[in-house]
């Protein structure tokens, strides 16, 4: 039954691969086609790009990798391997490795899928493997995962090997020389502790003094109730390990002043450490992340952007100002993308073939319900 049932998804993926490769070509290619294919589908933005690139691909190069799920005998999340193990071929190749693993894929798993096709993909051109190697190479990125509980992954993607091993024995030899008779913790969370000291300039010691957004109700911070805070970027984290990031030696308390009735950021106190930035500064308190649905690069990393362009009558107020990644900076500029931010915060972004998607910043507490007016006492 379960067989059944994958195949019949399998089938119907392919329609969807179909249907996303109709519309990359109808909007000519255009690089925001990945925004539109994540609003759609609720997607973050990586898996959408590797959606629409594995799309273009087996309605193009890999004919006999959609024909197997259209057979139902290969998933949507095996053909993605496919395309992506095959991206760095010519067309020509493509097809020639398309044709070699059409009797190689069925029954297998998605790992298994990646090494069939990746070996396919160097049987039919080796050299150019060795500058795919190069190409990645150069592609080098770091990476932040948010996961929950209060915990995130950071990681070197595509690093050279030989760096990353040689990080990896220094990392490891601090750890285990900290592993004395009195060290309660495991040797794999000292490597995560030392790595994350050395990143912040430290030595397995103290770490560096840096700047996050972290939101927490005044009674949460007293300890009179445990409703949880937020980080920005992060997400939600319990209220337990919000007191104790906010009880931290460097950490510098202000007052944040919301609407009672809405949980929006009315303004921000100026007894700080530091000297305001004006305006920039609320609007990224106010919007904690980047402004367009679904992303979530935390403020400090976005740009201050108009909502209505500068050149066609937009403010630089914080009626008018948003915070954008500058990739969604860019995206914002292009034609067909249009951005309107309500009186109340509510940010619409409307796609070129459009469809409308809006975004609010979460207010800081849940609404107060107003108070009942106060009846005047009966004459005497």
């Amino acid at each position: 039954m379960a067989q059944a049932v994958s195949a019949d998804i399998a089938r119907l993926e392919a329609v969807r691969f179909r249907a996303l490769a109709q519309l990359s070509r109808h909007r000519e290619g255009a690089r925001s086609v990945v925004q539109e294919v994540a609003f759609a589908l609720s997607l973050v933005d990586t898996h959408a790009g590797a959606m629409v690139a594995a799309a273009e691909a087996l309605t193009t190069r890999l004919p006999r990798t959609l024909g197997l799920m259209d057979q139902g005998k290969l998933s949507g999340f095996g053909a993605m391997k496919v395309a992506a193990a095959t991206a760095w071929l010519s067309d020509e190749d493509a097809l020639t490795a398309d044709a070699l693993l059409e009797d190689r894929l069925e029954d297998k798993n998605s790992e298994q899928i990646r090494k069939a096709a990746g070996h396919a993909a160097i049987t039919v051109d080796r050299e150019g493997a060795g500058r795919r190697v190069e190409r990645h190479r150069d592609g080098r990125r770091l990476t932040v995962r948010h996961g929950e509980t209060g915990v995130a992954s950071i990681e070197v993607e595509d690093g050279p090997v030989e760096k990353v091993a040689a990080a990896y024995v220094r990392i490891d030899r601090e750890a285990r020389a900290l592993k004395t008779g009195g060290e309660t913790r495991t040797l794999d969370q000292l490597r995560a502790d030392v790595a994350l000291d050395l990143l912040l300039g430290g030595q397995g010691g103290k770490t560096e003094r840096t700047e996050v957004f972290l939101y927490m109700d005044l009674f949460t911070y007293l300890g009179v109730n445990d409703d949880p805070a937020e980080l920005a970027g992060h997400g939600h984290v319990p209220a337990t390990l919000a007191r104790e990031i906010a009880s931290g030696a460097d950490t510098v308390l202000r007052r944040i002043i919301t609407d009672p009735l809405s949980g929006q950021v009315l303004d921000l106190g100026r007894n700080r450490y530091r000297p305001s930035a004006g305006q920039g500064e609320f609007v990224r308190v106010r919007d904690r992340e980047c402004r367009r649905p679904g992303c979530h690069r935390p403020a400090q990393a976005c740009d201050i952007d108009h909502s209505v362009p500068w050149e066609f009558g937009g403010h630089t107020d914080a009626a008018d100002l948003i915070d954008l990644c500058r990739r969604d900076h860019r995206l914002k500029d292009e034609p067909g993308w249009i951005y309107r931010l309500a009186s109340d915060g509510t940010l619409t972004v409307t796609t070129p073939t459009g469809q409308s998607y809006d975004s609010t910043p979460p207010p800081l507490h849940e609404p107060r319900p107003k108070a009942p007016p106060v009846e005047e006492p009966p004459p005497f």
